[in-house]
């Protein structure tokens, strides 16, 4: 039966790809029949969050906020901008003929997007109506999307990166790097650089992110082999090492790049610091293995940590080991440090916990979630969906340890990356019901207590299932998320 379900919903996926790819207007996304409730809860009054230290602003990456899944180079999925409040809250939905899983923003307030799918494509999308302006093929491989793991498999651009320059830099499947801008007339792409490094890689090893270092030296990570690469963007210098051999070392999520040319850069094994050497090569600082029961779980792409590392001011560094139950761990990223992890605090509970989207962090504070029992989009259909679980989890003041200020253990979200607002002192979730018409809610938690503040329905069935996409919250207050057939907005009227 799980292979049959799992079977009709590729199946099903594919056939709305194809339709649409191509297309101009936004289609929206079919709904399955059904009345769950609208919405549940309050609507929020803004508790703005002050006096943190900021996100620096990375010198070579569009606004935080505006260059990536993650908001910034210190991955802290982290805004300044204010999310919806759930007053009236307006859906819009387009069947765009990918999952829009990595958004970005222009200087022009456009929408950025790489949409993964049997024809993955780089788009330019208007924010209101999601109508697509422009297009510009990447390269595919359209029997990938029929293999097993193909909703956990995040190579081929399904990471990218705005510069400063609202070029769009994307690691493509076939092993190039290609620098796209927007052209003169809006209604497209123009290629600007595109350089080839398929000398460096071996048979089935493909580019999974790219990012630039603080000095612009761009750094590049493969899945297969833990190949770790940097590319000089002015020569076309590259070069490469490899961190593993086959599963053992392997790099499934993005990296995090730091203030002073550190780059952090977590396998299935360990966490390490790099920093370039005096030729431009990665250089390892320092490396830690973290605690690892060797499992797989249900809801990991593979049996490590299922996190991009994140960045905290004060010199520290976090992931989620994959120990059991789950610790977040959080590390002193100095190269000299006496000893390098501050801490380890299990969450979830044994049997029950496991994650595979990065973590938020705000000052000394970091929000994990839960993804336990997510094996594909079969996990959610006819009523199922995941164990629940949020927690937040401090460092202590004196940087000695950690502790958990709170847990909410009735939220359920299978894959997203959730974002945190400053401005309203709202985590942005993204949860599925249980009912048999397969809701899924944009849900607002309280930072400060983790208590739900409300959920506003975003469409029922499996074409709203996002997938381990991330909300972005747009230049307007919008809140955006990839799901499998496109993307959906979700704004207070």
């Amino acid at each position: 039966m799980r292979n049959s379900s799992r079977g009709g919903v590729i199946g099903a996926a594919a056939t709305v790809f194809a339709a649409v790819a191509g297309t101009a207007a936004a289609l929206p996304i079919p709904a399955v029949p059904g009345a769950p409730p609208a919405f549940l809860g309050n609507p929020a009054v803004a508790q703005p969050i002050t006096g943190l230290p900021p996100v620096p602003q990375h010198p070579y990456l569009a606004p935080n906020g505006s260059s990536g899944i993650h908001d910034d180079g210190w991955m802290s999925n982290t805004t300044t901008r204010p999310g919806p409040l759930g007053h009236d809250i307006r859906v819009v939905s387009a069947v765009i003929g990918g999952e829009c899983g990595s958004l970005t923003f222009d200087h022009a307030g456009r929408i950025i997007t790489t949409c993964i799918g049997p024809s993955p494509a780089l788009y330019l999308l208007d924010p209101v109506t999601l109508n697509v302006l422009g297009r510009s093929a990447l390269p595919g491989d359209p029997g990938a999307f029929l293999r097993p793991g193909a909703f956990g498999n995040f190579t081929g651009g399904a990471y990218f990166y705005l510069d400063d320059q609202d070029r769009a830099v994307v690691a493509s499947r076939d092993g190039h790097i290609r620098v796209f801008a927007v052209n003169s007339a809006g209604d497209g792409f123009t290629v600007v650089h595109d350089h080839d490094l398929t000398g460096l890689l071996r048979p089935g090893e493909t580019f999974n992110s790219a990012l630039p270092d603080s000095n612009g030296l761009l750094w590049l990570v493969a899945r297969t082999d833990g190949v770790v690469g940097t590319l000089d963007l002015n020569t076309g210098a590259a070069q490469v090492i490899r961190l593993g051999d086959g599963a053992n070392g392997e790099i499934e999520n993005s990296f995090a790049v730091g203030n002073d040319g550190d780059v952090y850069i977590a396998t299935n094994r360990e966490l390490f610091r790099f920093d370039a050497g005096p030729d431009g090569a990665p250089a390892i600082t320092w490396r830690t293995t973290y605690a690892n029961s060797g499992q797989r779980k249900p809801g990991q792409v593979d049996d490590g940590t299922g996190t991009t590392p994140t960045i905290l001011p004060g010199g520290y560094v976090a992931i989620t080991d994959n120990a059991d139950p789950m610790n977040v761990v959080v590390y002193r990223t100095a190269p000299g440090a006496a000893q390098r992890q501050v801490c380890a605090v299990p969450v979830f509970g044994a049997g029950a916990g496991d994650t595979e989207n990065s973590l938020i962090s705000a000052g000394n504070s970091l929000v994990v979630e839960n993804n336990y029992g997510y094996t594909g989009p079969e996990a959610t259909l006819l009523g199922k969906t995941t164990t629940p679980g949020f927690a937040r989890i401090d460092i202590d003041p004196d940087g000695a340890g950690c502790h958990q200020v709170w847990a909410n253990t009735t939220e359920a979200a299978p894959t997203v990356v959730p974002k945190l607002s400053l401005a309203t002192g709202l985590i942005y979730s993204y949860t599925k019901g249980s009912e048999p018409s397969d809701p899924w809610y944009l849900t607002a938690l309280d930072f400060r207590t983790g208590a739900t503040v409300w959920k506003h329905l975003a469409g029922t069935g499996p074409g709203f299932n996002n997938n381990y996409a991330g909300i972005s919250i747009g230049p307007d207050g919008t809140a955006y998320l990839g799901v499998i057939p496109g993307l959906i907005a979700l704004r207070d009227n």
